[in-house]
């Protein structure tokens, strides 16, 4: 069981509970009035269906004892008969009541629980992220959130009027025949011990199978999101197969819970029987002895085989309830964990952050992915405001390691990032990523309109600053060709543009942000040359008044910066122009030298 303190857990994010019962009741207190009314409505709704075989008992008891003819019986049935049909309405009336609040409740509850999963989601690393389907986090979301329904949907509208049933059948048969109570109540309580006994022992069994299914989930999104590359590598009977491993997987997990819970049937549905048996044949003895009149036998036979039923189907509600409870146990175990990069208590927010020129400042930086392996050891470096830096360096050198930690997506090891002064870990996630903009390599869009993805930079912008912004970033034009223009989809991930459109379209979006620190990493990459050129003159213009720190495997896109840091393992092993490093004839010549058609070549 995992326990982590408020420190642990991202600011804003609700305190939800490491247990599954814990995590349900926390959302139960939230529509407490709701879940009130609703059980007040089942307790009606229970009584009134368990005192039908009492009526129907008083009816028949009126019939064997009156020797009076039709007519003149039918007005002494009149009393039990009223009873009858107002229990019958009433069952029906409050049955449905209790109905109509459930369904209004049901979706409010599957939503917040979906919404307190996702929020808490949010602010889970890119560690965290890396190590997790997000097709099966989503599963996990989508299964914990129906979960809690279900097993709140159990215990209210299944085994609370079960209990009902239980308290007020016996009361009655205790009225009719003390030694036929006792020998139904023990049977029951016997059976259901047994029965939530055997169980909990599924529960286990549950956990596994929702967790495999979690992770088909996962695969198949994974695979279905590289379609393209399957078809391209011919890898589609490849990426069958690896399917179908998994589907066996999950068959077996599911397989092995499914066949321990018919196990448990057999031994409920068997004894079920045997008792029904043995009752009828107890009180056929007993009305035989004249210890119960025929009506008596009548309503006591009822009951017991109605409490025979319910706790038969209740056994069987034991291994439903604690499938949900598994449902619920493997998202939150998954989801509700400590977040491993947290705001600071009183952390400046975007309002209160003192960013406003870009000065970045590393001071003795330690950072390693891994413990025992550093990334980064004493780090040292100042980039003055304004400043335009390119990053040069074989891949694993630092260069993307450096990118993540100014953008707080890992937490250093020991001391300072600075930006304008203040230590990125008081600033709030949200105000440093609103002060610094990034154009990836491969920019991921969502699949909304192209309106909604180039507003994504400012919420706030115009309809015409948004096509400013594009037209700026040379996406005019194909925005313009494209049927619907800019309320085109783009398709999941952007799928519906070429690489070099979606590259376009993040260049738009960070021109409209206009923050004051801009990072590029391979942002031209997938341009044709005349776009590059075109694009470059664009950035040229964005990069006016901002702190710039560039990644590039090809130099020539960083020749005319400001300044060069050449990292080699964790180190800054060169610093200057690009003609002062060549000069230098060190690393940053070597790899000027060494690089084909304008790229860095792999060490």
């Amino acid at each position: 069981m995992l326990n982590f303190t408020a420190a642990q857990r991202a600011p804003g994010t609700p305190a939800l509970p490491t247990t599954p019962f814990r995590f349900i009741l926390f959302f139960v207190r939230r529509y407490r009035w709701w879940y009130l009314s609703i059980i007040l409505l089942e307790t009606v709704n229970a009584t009134c269906g368990i005192l039908l075989p009492y009526a129907l008992g008083r009816i028949v008891k009126v019939v064997t004892a009156s020797s009076l003819p039709p007519a003149q019986l039918m007005l002494t049935l009149h009393a039990p008969l009223l009873l009858f049909v107002g229990l019958c309405i009433g069952e029906l009336v409050f049955g449905r009541l209790a109905g109509g609040v459930q369904i209004r409740l049901g979706p409010r509850q599957r939503q917040q629980v979906t919404r307190a999963l996702y929020h808490y989601l949010q602010h889970h690393s890119q560690r965290y992220m890396g190590n997790n389907f997000a097709g099966a986090l989503a599963h996990r979301i989508s299964e914990t959130s129906l979960g809690v329904t279900q097993t709140l949907w159990s215990l209210i509208t299944e085994f609370y009027p079960v209990l009902i049933v239980f308290v007020v059948s016996i009361g009655l048969l205790l009225n009719t025949h003390v030694r036929l109570a006792g020998f139904v109540l023990l049977w029951s309580v016997l059976f259901i011990g047994i029965s939530y006994w055997l169980a909990r022992h599924c529960q286990p069994y549950a956990l596994k199978a929702s967790a495999a299914r979690s992770e088909t989930t996962g695969q198949i999104v994974d695979a279905v999101t590289n379609l393209t590359s399957s078809r391209l590598f011919a890898r589609l009977g490849f990426e069958r197969a690896n399917l179908d491993r998994s589907l066996q997987s999950e068959m077996v997990a599911i397989r092995i819970s499914n066949t321990y819970n018919e196990r448990v049937r057999w031994f409920q549905f068997s004894a079920a029987a045997i008792l029904k048996v043995g009752v009828l044949y107890y009180a056929l003895t007993l009305w035989s002895r004249d210890e119960i009149s025929v009506g008596d036998f009548v309503m006591a036979v009822s009951l017991a085989l109605l409490i025979i039923n319910e706790a038969r189907n209740l056994s069987r509600r034991f291994l439903e309830f604690f499938e949900y409870i598994g449902n619920v146990s493997n998202g939150v175990n998954v989801i509700v964990r400590p977040h491993e990069v947290v705001d600071a208590p009183g952390a400046a927010d975007a309002q209160t952050a003192s960013i406003r020129h870009g000065e970045i400042v590393l001071r003795d930086v330690d950072f390693g992915y891994t413990a025992g392996r550093p990334v980064f050891d004493k780090l040292n470096l100042v980039i003055p405001a304004g400043q335009r830096v390119g990053l040069v360096g074989f891949s694993g050198s630092g260069k993307s390691t450096f990118v993540s930690l100014l953008l707080r997506l890992y937490d250093v090891d020991g001391g300072q990032i600075l930006i304008d002064g203040t230590d990125v870990r008081h600033i709030t996630q949200d105000a440093l990523h609103q002060q610094i903009s990034l154009i990836p390599q491969d920019p991921s869009l969502f699949h909304r309109s192209l309106m909604d993805n180039i507003r994504y930079g400012r919420l706030d912008a115009s309809d015409a600053e948004v096509v400013a912004a594009a037209r700026q970033a040379h996406a005019g034009d194909f925005i313009d060709a494209i049927p619907g223009q800019y309320q085109s989809m783009v398709g999941e991930r952007g799928v519906k543009l070429s690489g070099g459109q979606r590259q376009r379209i993040a260049i738009a979006r960070v021109i409209l942000k206009d923050a004051p620190i801009l990072i590029l990493d391979e942002a031209t990459s997938s341009l044709d040359s005349i776009t590059e050129r075109a694009i470059q003159d664009t950035l040229d213009e964005v990069m006016q008044r901002k702190t710039v720190i560039v990644v590039a495997h090809r130099l020539s896109t960083i020749a005319q910066l400001d300044r060069i840091l050449v990292f080699d393992a964790g180190r800054i092993v060169e610093d200057g122009t690009h003609a002062q490093l060549l000069v230098l004839r060190g690393r940053y010549f070597q790899l000027w030298s060494k690089q084909a058609g304008g790229f860095l070549e792999d060490a």
